[in-house]
């Protein structure tokens, strides 16, 4: 739990930020959305709240300076109505939560889930771009211009998609969506279609197809091209790794006609099976479905600050996701000194082009930083205020 000192220190940087900046916060149809406000505690503290006109919103944001403002994907006839029935639902977007916490990242067993290096901010990018461009585009048909991408404020990246086509699907409709993202449904037998079928070269997909079976041909070729150490990863022995790698010209032309029969594997069906179900989880294992699947669920409104963080919830243009770094774009205080005693162990960090840390649980000593850090450490448990 936060000290009062420094919740009153956050608290007013929230203030100052929303005096400045509430005109920032732009959602759509304003009076149609469910709000949701939290504090350092909870992200929801409460919810079912509704504003008539964009302006009463952003005066709300400067009046009361929440830690934390949700709003529903949802549009309802009355937004504020309890219970949930009674909103009278006119229709919902379809929101992709990304978090670099379920990406299961190496980096994360030596800082844990709960910190965010670079290498967690360029995963969760990657899989955010990949999301858009190898299934939201090709696979579903949206079009950029029906989406909107926006920074979480802390882990990930959160995709909005406007289209009118979805705007009246159900949870069902919406779990289907998800469960073909994520393949948790994947069917071998979907890709290879004479899979243990006896006596019966194994047909299977092109890197050229659509859907998952171009997905899954794309990712075996690149792993044959990383090397046996690649393929081992996905849990293929060692003798079969290398046997792939020895003909890997033979398998991967192979591969490009649909033939995956180039090399004799034992117990083929099984094999296959495997390799499908490990190549799907690495392709896919990112959003959170319960976000995508409920089309009440409140999300974090982009513009706001993220209490956790001391970061904003910033807008991303599709064009600027390469080279956007949340450590310097979505900064939403400034480089006031603030003095700070460190209660943790904080890794080393770079915010506003400046490196911070490694510091020390034990030391005792103020140590003096911009207030865009000093937040920082102090909303991730790491640091009070001196």
């Amino acid at each position: 739990m936060m000290d009062a000192r420094s919740a009153a220190f956050i608290q007013e940087l929230i203030r100052k930020y929303y005096a400045d900046n509430s005109a920032s916060v732009v959602p759509s149809r304003v009076s149609e959305r469910e709000f949701g406000f939290g504090d350092f505690e909870n992200k929801i503290a409460y919810r079912h709240k509704s504003f008539a006109s964009l302006d009463a919103l952003q005066r709300y944001l400067r009046s009361n300076a929440p830690a934390y403002v949700s709003y529903s994907s949802a549009y309802y006839k009355l937004p504020d109505a309890r219970p949930m029935e009674n909103k009278k639902l006119i229709g919902a977007e379809l929101v992709f939560d990304l978090d670099a916490s379920d990406l299961h990242l190496s980096c994360q067993k030596e800082h844990g889930t709960g910190w965010v290096c670079s290498n967690c901010f360029a995963s969760v990018k990657k899989e955010t771009i990949r999301l858009v461009e190898d299934f939201l585009v090709p696979d579903f048909g949206f079009s950029k211009s029906e989406m909107s991408l926006n920074f979480s404020g802390n882990r990930g990246y959160h995709v909005h998609v406007y289209s009118d086509k979805i705007l009246e699907l159900g949870p069902e409709q919406r779990r289907e969506i998800s469960a073909y993202i994520s393949a948790s449904e994947l069917d071998p037998q979907s890709i290879f279609p004479t899979l243990g079928i006896r006596a019966v070269p194994l047909r299977g997909p092109t890197p050229t197809d659509k859907g998952w079976g171009g997905k899954f041909a794309r990712a075996f070729l690149s792993l044959i091209n990383d090397g046996a150490p690649a393929l081992m990863s996905i849990g293929i022995e060692k003798s079969i790794a290398h046997a792939i790698i020895r003909k890997r010209a033979e398998v991967s032309l192979g591969i490009s006609t649909g033939n995956w029969d180039k090399v004799s594997i034992p117990k083929k069906a099984e094999f296959w099976s495997n390799v499908v179900k490990s190549i799907s989880i690495s392709q896919s294992d990112s959003i959170d479905r319960n976000v995508t699947n409920d089309p009440y669920h409140l999300i974090r409104l982009e513009g706001t600050i993220h209490g956790g963080s001391g970061l904003v919830a910033r807008k991303v243009q599709f064009s600027e996701m390469e080279k956007f770094d949340p450590m310097r774009d979505a900064l939403a205080f400034g480089k006031e000194p603030t003095r700070i005693k460190t209660t943790s162990f904080s890794p080393k960090f770079s915010m506003g082009g400046e490196d911070f840390g490694p510091f020390d649980a034990q030391q005792n000593t103020a140590v003096e930083m911009p207030a865009c850090a000093a937040a920082y450490l102090i909303l991730k448990g790491r640091a009070e205020l001196a």
